[in-house]
């Protein structure tokens, strides 16, 4: 079997994840290891304006929305669990997914996408099951690998750890805008990661290409 990516074949996926895994995880360590968590009203690690480097940690799903804001029966805890075991369970799902279509050989581009998807979750998960016992808390210092008496949080309730903003434009609402009249927003204001970064292209592929992709 030969690493082929004008044709997606098991080898050539389990490359590609990997990689992308090695990338996500490398900026995740250096991040934890190397600064505080970013305060809110601090200067950013490195800031250039359309882009900043910073230190967040996410409790949650997409844009730091927890589960529990939407099920409010949920503690805290009871949340990251749930959300946790559920990208175990989509993670497994997307696997065999990927192996399916490998085996079937569809669309290359949709192999590559499925890839992508694979890669980045399975780098989120990595963060929300592990790293709450490999590391301390990185509130006003800088993180610790293998603490002596234990990391931050039990197993499955880590925080995934995200760097990447691209604050592109920010203007004031009009004040006659109902809810958000005469507030700043601050387009892509968001803060990502690589597996993030991963899973978006992935689906991004999906949707733009959906012809190729699906046939």
């Amino acid at each position: 079997m030969k690493f082929k990516l004008s044709n997606i074949n098991l080898l050539t996926a389990i490359v590609i994840i990997l990689c992308l895994l090695l990338m996500d995880q490398s900026s995740k360590f250096f991040i934890k290891l190397s600064y505080p968590l970013s305060i809110y009203g601090n200067s950013a690690i490195i800031d250039w304006g359309f882009f900043k480097l910073l230190f967040v940690e996410n409790k949650g799903m997409a844009m730091g929305t927890k589960l529990n804001d939407i099920l409010p029966f949920l503690t805290d805890k009871g949340a990251k669990l749930v959300l946790t075991l559920f990208r175990l369970l989509a993670i497994v799902g997307i696997g065999y997914w990927l192996w399916d279509n490998i085996r079937k050989q569809t669309s290359n581009l949709f192999r590559l996408a499925l890839c992508l998807i694979f890669a980045g979750a399975f780098g989120n998960i990595i963060d929300s099951v592990f790293y709450g016992v490999i590391f301390s808390h990185s509130y006003g210092q800088v993180a610790t690998l293998f603490p002596e008496g234990g990391g931050y949080a039990p197993i499955f309730q880590g925080h995934v750890v995200d760097m990447l903003q691209f604050p592109l434009v920010s203007w004031n609402w009009p004040k006659w805008m109902p809810w958000v009249g005469g507030e700043s927003y601050t387009f892509f204001q968001y803060v990502f990661n690589i597996a993030d970064s991963s899973i978006s292209i992935g689906v991004g592929i999906m949707i733009f290409f959906n012809k190729k992709v699906f046939g």
